[in-house]
């Protein structure tokens, strides 16, 4: 079919990428793949789906589990494969003049949720070669498709709907300090990664999410549990990695606008094409957003708590074949995020609060394949985050300067790949990490260096069993050394019913903050000493008489220790319908050597005095249940569960001995002090005992009709202390009530999927809570996209 465009700068600006291939492509014999699907013996499967990205080309096996895809470009694809009743598969596969162009493809029965694609076979990533689908802990993708059906437009948008993943507000630390918690962990125990590579800047431990766009995600792993066997620190509570737009075989492009409430406007423009005769290939985007923030505190009589802001991000790739082995891979990120907000509260000053963000990523890859299987990859990767923010009194004109640092991180690592039999795969590593940070409140520049090294093995012991090992060393040149191993196996019991289980450990270090920070907030006098400086302020403010008193328990400030954590899982697979597929997880932390933030004096101003300190130890334990129904060939219903103790040790110890910090409580009902019970202890702040969320999605293909309706539900929990304090949350303190939101999205496509309009309504109840300065009230918003590519 021939499409007329409207606006031809627009498709000029597109393809000013594309243009010096288009003549090779002319010149150019197109190829052919023939491939066959099958089962775990070998069994023709007739009517599985092959789907080939990025062309978005379609085909159907015929009753011998075969199928063509004709007038193919050379170059890279992805090559997915699914059928009802197995697990789909996903394959990198390479198109060429010289080459069979033929594939053979393995499916195996296996249930799993609808809303994730399961990835098997050779891994899709060329930016790592650790398969995130097969650590030995619970994994999950989520999918391109998924992530337009919810027509989110940044990451925190997309992570909050999924089973076991909450985001959660800091408001100590400010408006802007939104995380993510993973199975009851912190957010600043998570290890956000992009295409591979780790991500910094922080705010008190919280990666703020809403700075990635997911215009060009491809799609997103998530492993819970410890990882640092693998991915090291800050893997705790597990991994995130964003994996972006990467496969690219012929010249589109793509042009999107979405706007609605809170005047969100969200402009992204892309263009990928080949060039030197597919040699080489290229994939530009850029984004630009903007939001007027939102409020949910009825005390704020201007302003937000869910500041404004613009930003601007552009990513680019690039990929050029050196020879029959050899290829380079480029990759660069830069963001940029500009927030002004105008604060008013009823008797307090007016001030503003200023924000301005630099986000930089960039690495150079060297990939080489050879004959034997064996694949190696060489990188360096460098990120660099800058934060400047102040604040200023309108009244006064006093300017209060808030964070104002850089950080950088340099990272080079050599990956090996190799499948050594039909039965044993092998894939390891070995690098080194530099990290440097330049902060005015940690008294000039901080460095820290490590070193890793470390191993995968994936075994098919027998027809039924596969083992999943692996282990990390790390040196690090404050903490010593650290080795942290893992295990994972997967039992098929019956032909629809999998048994997994997994051990695993991770470490996080101490961050810049806890070690180094010297800080003193201005409009309140109270200051914050990192671990690593605290005798030396306490002294210098000593000499100065401007110390009160020194808390007994500051004998404890000292050299942190890494934090440790042990994690258990195991859990079923269930298929007892080829339409319907169930699965259970449970889930065990054991967390050691946990760094508290603690008050630990008084100034002679009444001021208080912090610091951190090893002090605290915990578990997070519980279950997360998942299931699936296919209720017809167009409509699909998913749900999802989490149940959940976060338990801090420390306080059910120091209840159990009537001793310590927690010993003693205060009755509201009695209006009393009294010896603390087990029974008072509610459970560690900021954590749902549950958590819950119901999909139903609609697909017709033949009318390019697509929608979802989604539910996601969240307990009370606790928030703050609220009565007179006893150090621990009991069932007189302040909760945030539990509440439900409800999300609707839309899509319909023309002119042979050329043309996208898409109608998204979020939290359509329109719940807030000031407790919840992050939760947007209700927005709705609509889309037009258009695709540029050539008709068949």
């Amino acid at each position: 079919m021939s499409v007329r465009i409207p606006n031809k700068f627009l498709l000029c600006c597109l393809f000013a990428l594309a243009q010096p291939s288009v003549p090779s492509l002319k010149a150019q014999d197109k190829q052919q793949l023939r491939g066959m699907i099958c089962d775990e013996r070998g069994k023709a499967i007739e009517k599985a789906g092959v789907t080939l990205q990025p062309d978005n080309r379609r085909a159907i096996t015929d009753a011998q589990g075969r199928f063509v895809i004709k007038a193919l470009y050379e170059g890279d694809y992805t090559l997915t494969a699914s059928a009802l009743g197995f697990e789909p598969e996903q394959i990198t596969i390479s198109i060429g003049a010289e080459r069979p162009n033929e594939v053979k493809m393995s499916l195996r029965t296996s249930s799993r949720q609808l809303s994730e694609v399961k990835v098997a076979g050779v891994h899709g990533n060329p930016d790592n070669f650790i398969d995130m689908t097969k650590t030995a802990m619970p994994s999950k993708v989520i999918s391109r498709e998924e992530i337009e059906m919810m027509g989110s437009r940044r990451l925190d948008e997309v992570l909050k709907e999924q089973t076991g993943l909450a985001i959660v507000n800091d408001i100590g630390s400010g408006s802007r300090a939104v995380g993510l918690q993973m199975q009851g962990f912190d957010s600043g125990y998570t290890m956000v990664m992009i295409d591979g590579q780790p991500m910094v800047g922080r705010n008190n431990g919280n990666f703020d999410l809403s700075r990635v766009t997911v215009s060009n995600i491809e799609r997103i792993e998530i492993i819970k549990g410890a990882s640092s066997c693998l991915f090291g620190s800050e893997a705790l509570a597990g991994v995130v990695n964003i994996v972006t737009r990467k496969q690219i075989s012929q010249p589109q492009g793509l042009a999107a606008l979405k706007y609605g409430s809170f005047s969100m406007t969200d402009l992204t423009l892309e263009g990928q094409s080949p060039f030197a005769d597919k040699k080489g290939s290229a994939y530009l985007s850029a984004n630009y957003y903007r939001t007027d923030g939102f409020n949910s505190n009825p005390y704020l009589s201007e302003g937000k708590t869910a500041p404004p802001f613009n930003s601007y991000s552009a990513q680019g790739r690039m990929r050029y074949v050196l020879s029959d082995v050899s290829s380079v891979n480029l990759n660069g990120r830069l963001v940029t995020r500009h927030s002004e907000n105008r604060l008013a509260y009823q008797g307090v000053k007016p001030s503003v609060d200023v924000l301005d963000e630099f986000d930089l990523n960039g690495s150079i890859a060297l990939n080489n394949n050879f004959s034997n299987g064996l694949r190696l990859r060489s990188q360096y990767y460098l990120t660099r985050y800058e934060n400047k923010q102040g604040i200023t009194d309108l009244e006064s004109g006093l300017v209060i300067p808030g964070s104002d640092f850089r950080q950088y991180l340099h990272r080079a690592e050599l990956q090996a790949d190799r499948q050594l039999t039909a039965v044993l795969g092998l894939t390891g590593g070995a690098g080194a990490a530099y990290e440097l940070l330049d902060n005015d409140f940690y008294q000039g520049n901080k460095s820290m260096s490590n070193y890793f090294v470390y191993g995968q093995a994936q075994w098919q012991a027998a027809e039924r069993l596969s083992v999943t090992a692996g282990a990390r060393y790390d040196y690090h040149d404050k903490y010593g050394s650290k080795l942290n191993p893992s295990l994972g196996l997967r039992y098929l019991i019956t032909h629809n019913l999998n048994l997994k289980a997994a051990i695993g450990t991770g470490f996080k270090t101490p961050n810049f903050q806890q070690l180094y920070m010297v800080f003193t907030n201005i409009q309140t006098g109270y200051s914050v000493f990192g671990a690593e400086e605290f005798w030396r302020e306490m002294g210098r403010l000593q000499d100065a008489g401007q110390i009160m008193s020194v808390f007994p328990m500051a004998q404890r400030v000292g050299k942190l220790k890494p934090e440790r954590s042990v994690s258990y899982s195991t859990g079923l697979e269930y298929k007892p319908l080829a339409s319907v597929g169930l699965d259970i997880n449970l889930f065990y932390n054991d967390m050691r050597n946990f760094i508290n933030y603690e008050q630990v004096g008084l100034k002679t101003s009444g001021q208080q005095i912090y610091s951190y300190m090893n002090i605290a130890k915990a578990y997070t334990a519980g279950a997360e249940l998942g299931g699936n129904w296919r209720a017809s060939r167009s409509l699909s219903l998913s749900a999802g569960y989490q149940l959940l103790y976060a338990v801090d040790r420390g306080v059910v110890d120091s209840i159990r001995n009537g001793t310590g910090l927690y010993g003693q409580t205060y009755d509201v009902s009695s209006n009393r002090m009294r010896a603390s019970r087990r029974s008072d202890y509610v459970g560690m702040n900021n954590r749902s005992r549950h958590m819950a969320n119901l999909k139903a999605t609609y697909i017709y293909d033949r009318l390019g009709l697509t929608g979802a309706v989604r539910l996601s539900y969240r307990s009370r929990y606790g928030f703050m202390e609220d009565n007179r304090a006893n150090n621990f949350l009991d069932r007189w303190d302040r909760f945030v009530a539990g509440y439900f939101l409800f999300n609707v999205s839309v899509q319909k496509t023309f002119y042979g999927k050329h043309l996208q309009l898409q109608l998204t309504a979020d939290n359509i109840m329109d719940y807030r809570d000031q407790l919840m300065p992050a939760q947007q009230g209700r927005a709705v918003l609509a889309g037009l996209s258009w695709r540029f590519f050539k008709d068949e």
